[in-house]
């Protein structure tokens, strides 16, 4: 760490939030940014999620396995690009470069609708490009966090930083859903486009922090040095590790049974609502719901429950309470059932699923934290989507009801419990062994923590 010294404001700072977060002085300018960040990635994407479901309701229920196809091919696409753009480039270009582009993605779309050209197959690519646009920008959000803290802040420091994002998310939603009806679903994008562009600020905020307050002088350049490797390294670290393998599992099962839940939603409210203003109300409040449990659990939950059980129990909250909704479902497949069974899941995903599964990276070299992650991210979570969507439809086909698919979820929730604590098992043990990264980015800690770090 740098010898500077925290300002008195930061001291204070640290003192009144540590009842809700351990936050240290030095630690209070990176945290804030961070927060920012997230704010601005969530709120903006927030903003566009109601469009897309919509969208993908346009272009037709019964072709959403093709949509979800369409995405993984996408993204088959645009990992290979990123790693390329990854390896030559340094951080504080390549990070930026990745919202510049979507944010010119999004007046693309926003012209094109504006000119009237909303046909089902502009609805349809709209749908698929937020798919990727998503993963993306939080794939390379995460990798950041996991780049400029070490192991022992990301215990301490992911749920609140994760709490940005839902604060985000609780003002995109809110505001779609009071206008939405109103302006209609379009001229919300130019809005998304607007917030994502203040996440840019962020960032240049907390490559200074990373260089001038995190690191020692002597070393602090080197960390913005181009990470290097061949646009395939990330894959072939993933195909390598037991580790990543895990990792891969647990998206897997995560999309799979996401997937059932998002499809059976989609059946659901077509048959509850015909108007498309309406359905995109609905979309946002579940957001809006969503997202305002969520916080409780970033601000008050999160750390002490990784801190107190580990990882691996918190990774395993999710997939209980998917066992014991699609359970549920099994015997009662109607809307209310669904929609609470979907806000449970999504808070406890945002909460604590998603802090945590970022935990895990924290002990790999550079390389993994963005390539493989990104790799992991974006075509393995996309593909899970796609294949999941393929098997919603054939069980449908075979005249399986969505009574029937839920029954089928239940041991794949099973089997996700059981990945979810070997995960945790590893991490704790740090099986894989730090990466060089690790080792230099030790926090201003107490010893405790100190001896905390994997």
């Amino acid at each position: 760490m740098s010898d500077a010294q925290p300002s008195r404001f930061s001291q204070r700072v640290s003192r009144w939030l540590r009842p809700l977060v351990p936050l240290e002085a030095q630690e209070v300018a990176a945290v804030f940014w961070s927060f920012v960040y997230f704010f601005c990635l969530l709120g903006g994407y927030y903003i566009l999620r109601p469009v897309r479901d919509e969208m993908g309701i346009i272009g037709g229920v019964e072709n959403l396995q093709w949509l979800f196809t369409g995405t993984f091919v996408a993204m088959l696409a645009a990992v290979p690009l990123f790693a390329w753009v990854a390896a030559r480039y340094p951080r504080r270009t390549f990070v930026p470069l990745v919202y510049y582009f979507f944010i010119a993605n999004i007046l693309i779309f926003y012209a094109l609708f504006k000119l009237d050209i909303t046909d089902a197959v502009i609805a349809r690519a709209f749908f698929i490009w937020t798919s990727v646009f998503n993963l993306f920008v939080v794939s390379v959000f995460w990798s950041f966090m996991a780049d400029i803290y070490s192991t022992a802040q990301a215990r301490r420091l992911f749920g609140f930083i994760a709490a940005g994002g839902s604060v985000g998310a609780i003002a995109g939603p809110g505001m779609t859903a009071l206008i939405a009806p109103a302006l209609g679903p379009i001229n919300l994008l130019p809005v998304a486009a607007g917030v994502l562009a203040l996440a840019l600020i962020a960032i240049h905020q907390l490559r200074d922090w990373d260089i001038h307050v995190a690191h020692d002088p002597g070393t602090a350049e080197q960390h913005e040095n181009p990470i290097g490797g061949g646009i395939l390294t990330g894959v072939k670290k993933v195909i390598a590790s037991p580790y990543l393998i895990g990792i891969v599992g647990f998206i897997l099962f995560y999309t799979t049974l996401a997937t059932f839940l998002y499809f059976q939603q989609a059946h659901l409210i077509e048959d509850a609502f015909s108007d498309s203003g309406q359905r995109t109300a609905v979309f946002a409040w579940i957001d809006f719901s969503v997202n305002a449990l969520t916080i409780v659990g970033q601000v008050l939950i999160t750390h002490r429950l990784v801190t107190r059980f580990g990882v691996g129990v918190t990774l395993a909250f999710v997939p209980l309470v998917l066992l014991i909704g699609f359970a549920s479902l099994a015997v009662a497949p109607i809307l209310v059932v669904l929609l609470a069974v979907q806000v449970l899941r999504r808070a406890g995903n945002y909460a604590l699923t998603k802090p945590a599964r970022e935990m895990l990276f924290t002990v790999l070299d550079r390389e993994s934290k963005y390539k493989s992650k990104n790799f992991i991210d974006t075509v393995v979570y996309r593909g899970g989507d796609a294949v999941a969507g393929w098997i919603f439809a054939g069980l449908m086909a075979l005249g399986i009801g969505l009574g029937g698919v839920a029954a089928v979820a239940v041991p794949l929730a099973v089997g996700w419990i059981a990945l979810a604590l070997w995960l945790g098992r590893r991490y704790e043990g740090n099986q894989d062994g730090q990466d060089s990264d690790t080792a230099r980015h030790k926090p201003a800690a107490t010893a405790a923590e100190a001896n905390q770090e994997v």
